[in-house]
């Protein structure tokens, strides 16, 4: 597995992930993962954190693409953990979503837990129930970037790192990310060319251990970029 390295210094790398491929090993994960590569390439990791994550500074779920930080050391793997931590990341992703978003600017803030139907799942709860064990807060914000008849393309930046929480978050206010075949709709379109669920990690802000703020950009992948046209065009899914 070639990983695409956008940055490297001493201390930390910045990836770009592609589509389909598990972060790092969990439960019965089998094949190659994103840190059995990285350790080939750089087998100090193996003193960094803790297995099977070792440097990974935050996940990305298997079927999202784009920028993934790693830190080379457990020094700056904590400095830079504390940052996520503390909300001083700035994450945005892009998403596709199924139907017509109405507002142009929109919040998302719920708790977030296990989902007690489906334990692969997570579920959004109302800030108000009583029942908070097992639940933490979530926050979402996004943008519309463009609209189509079927969908519509978001910009969407998190404010908490919950497991799977703008997926979650998105179908909680009925725009399940297209190609989610976890959380979306049975009734939910799907655009022609679409292979895996739409939700690309694009920007990433951060401080590096050496004092400097970096900002990170990932394009969406072609892949991605042919769905938009398709919708564009107006080629339907016939399926």
């Amino acid at each position: 597995m070639n990983l695409k390295i956008l940055y490297e210094d001493n201390d930390a790398l910045v990836i770009d992930k592609p589509a389909g491929i598990v972060v790092f090993p969990e439960g019965e994960t089998k094949g190659n993962t994103v840190i059995d590569a990285l350790l080939e390439k750089y087998p100090d990791l193996k003193s960094v954190g803790e297995a099977p994550r070792y440097g990974i500074v935050h996940r990305l779920d298997k079927d999202t693409s784009g920028l993934l930080l790693v830190a080379k050391t457990t020094k700056v793997l904590i400095f830079l953990q504390k940052q996520f931590k503390n909300r001083e990341v700035e994450k945005k992703y892009t998403a596709l979503v199924c139907g017509t978003a109405k507002d142009d600017y929109g919040e998302i803030k719920t708790l977030i837990g296990r989902s007690p139907q489906d334990p692969r799942k997570q579920k959004a709860y109302s800030l108000e129930e009583l029942n908070k064990i097992g639940k933490r807060e979530a926050i979402t914000e996004y943008k519309v970037l463009e609209r189509f008849e079927k969908y519509t393309l978001l910009e969407v930046q998190i404010k908490t790192g919950r497991k799977h929480q703008i997926r979650c978050h998105l179908a909680y206010i009925h725009h399940p990310i297209a190609g989610d075949k976890t959380y979306g709709f049975k009734d939910s379109p799907m655009p022609e060319g679409l292979t895996r669920q739409f939700l690309h990690a694009s920007y990433l802000k951060i401080q590096l251990s050496n004092g400097q703020t970096k900002e990170f950009r990932s394009e969406l992948p072609e892949e991605l970029e042919i769905v938009i046209k398709n919708i564009e065009s107006g080629i339907l899914n016939l399926e």
